[in-house]
């Protein structure tokens, strides 16, 4: 599916008899135009006994998108949306480039503007379809919205609830736009590719997904397919396959279920991943799982959670394909790809993702406290998570790291739509002597 693809289906529907120029021209009229508008301070203060220990970096973006998607015409509709990054007060000047925090920017810790939103879309009943450029939330592919501008994809999506109480999706992705977060890791990063970003995460094009997941465009891309069941109260079941072609299988499951305990709310869940080499295995041998669970708990304005997971080891065997670059070779065998921004796992830091690593524990609680009873919008949350490398790893390996954190939030009720944000992380041993704490000043104005 190339994007000349897209263009002509796109010319072929609007010059049918179904899609007359009056009627177009009212869709223009009657279309709707929303967006948001982003500041992001962001401050990483590093310490420690590693090299980069003395790292200082910090960062002070603005932009955010904006939207137009057209009033529908028999059930087709046209949508397309600009995202920028910029920086700003001289912090954006090459000069200053050491010090400046990358993960608001793109290349070059440089301000970018993208066309990230370009689809055609049609909905009838239950269904719907969507083609062109789009964010896409999914468990193993997303947005990852966590600095300024999120992951975007060019795919085909359908989605379908007919069946009751099912909701099933099919889609096949051929490109993805990194966010600028991906500028957290390198190109050809095990952490990353780990971690929710895979290779040659530039973050300000569409680039084929095969040169993301495994650095070759040798590949049909990544179909997904899901059903989700809500039919017996208080339990979700949801299952998804991630076929990336000639790479790896990604089956993903997870299941929900809440009740009354008296005054409290319970929540019991539990998630798997299964992970296997396939076709021409572009990757190298794969062969993984994950396994957690959480148990959570409200009552009134307080809420909170404990989670567990835990890794299968390394199996030996690393990414030997001929041809390929050393400085590409990655040893993903027993640890879980996690390439493409979605971070489904239930013990994840704000920073640490470690729990994707081979022969790894991890452990998680959170806390949250909802002010909204006593006449302030306010919602705090604190976290604590420790992730416990073993033997058996490729990355890390014989470690424990820690992360702890808050995420304060408010809606202030004198302005409508905005969302001001404080969050802290505060690392131990990300990496053996590395600390850091870091500090982000977030406020979203949403029209």
């Amino acid at each position: 599916m190339k994007q000349v693809t897209y263009s002509m289906l796109t010319i072929a529907l609007l010059s049918s008899s179904a899609v007359a120029a009056d009627t177009l021209a009212d869709a223009f009229k009657d279309g709707k135009t929303s967006g948001q508008i982003r500041s992001f301070y962001i401050d990483r203060e590093r310490a420690g006994t590693h090299s980069s220990s003395t790292l200082h970096r910090k960062a002070l973006a603005a932009g955010g998108h904006l939207k137009f998607e057209t009033a529908d015409i028999n059930g087709f509709s046209l949508g397309t949306a600009l995202y920028t990054t910029n920086g700003i007060l001289g912090l954006n000047r090459s000069s200053e480039s050491s010090e400046r925090n990358p993960t608001l920017f793109g290349e070059g810790s440089q301000g970018y503007s993208i066309l990230g939103e370009a689809y055609l879309q049609y909905k009838e009943g239950k269904s719907s379809a969507k083609i062109g450029r789009q964010k896409l939330n999914t468990p193993f592919l997303g947005t990852d919205d966590a600095r300024m501008l999120p992951n975007l994809s060019e795919a085909l999506v359908v989605t379908n609830g007919d069946i009751a109480n099912t909701k099933l999706f099919a889609g096949h992705v051929t490109k993805m736009a990194y966010g600028t977060f991906s500028n957290a890791y390198g190109s050809t990063s095990q952490l990353g590719i780990q971690g929710g970003y895979g290779l040659n995460n530039t973050s300000n094009k569409f680039i084929n997904i095969g040169n993301l997941t495994a650095d070759s465009d040798d590949t049909a891309g990544v179909s997904i397919i899901s059903a989700t069941y809500t039919g017996i109260p208080g339990l979700k079941l949801q299952a998804w396959d991630y076929v990336a072609h000639d790479i790896l299988n990604t089956i993903y499951l997870q299941g929900d279920y809440g009740f009354d305990a008296g005054s409290v709310k319970m929540k019991v869940s539990a998630q798997g991943i299964k992970q296997n080499d396939m076709g021409d295995k572009l990757l190298g041998k794969v062969d993984s799982k994950y396994v957690a669970a959480k148990l959570g708990a409200s009552s009134g304005a307080l809420s909170g959670y404990v989670a567990y997971s835990q890794t299968g080891t390394h199996k030996g065997s690393d990414d030997t394909r001929d041809g390929t670059p050393t400085g590409t070779r990655l040893s993903t065998n027993g640890g879980i790809v996690a390439a493409w921004g979605g971070i489904p796992a239930f013990t994840q830091g704000m920073v640490t993702r470690h729990m994707f690593f081979a022969d790894t524990d991890t452990t998680k609680v959170a806390a949250t406290y909802n002010f909204k009873n006593t006449g302030a919008d306010v919602k705090a949350t604190g976290y604590y998570a420790s992730f416990d490398v073993g033997s058996g790893s490729t990355v890390g390996a014989n470690s424990t790291a820690t992360e702890s954190g808050f995420d304060i939030q408010y809606n202030p009720a004198g302005v409508k739509n905005l969302n001001l944000r404080l969050r802290a992380n505060y690392p131990r041993d990300f990496v053996p002597g590395l600390d850091w704490d870091e500090y982000r000043i977030i406020a979203n104005y949403n029209f």
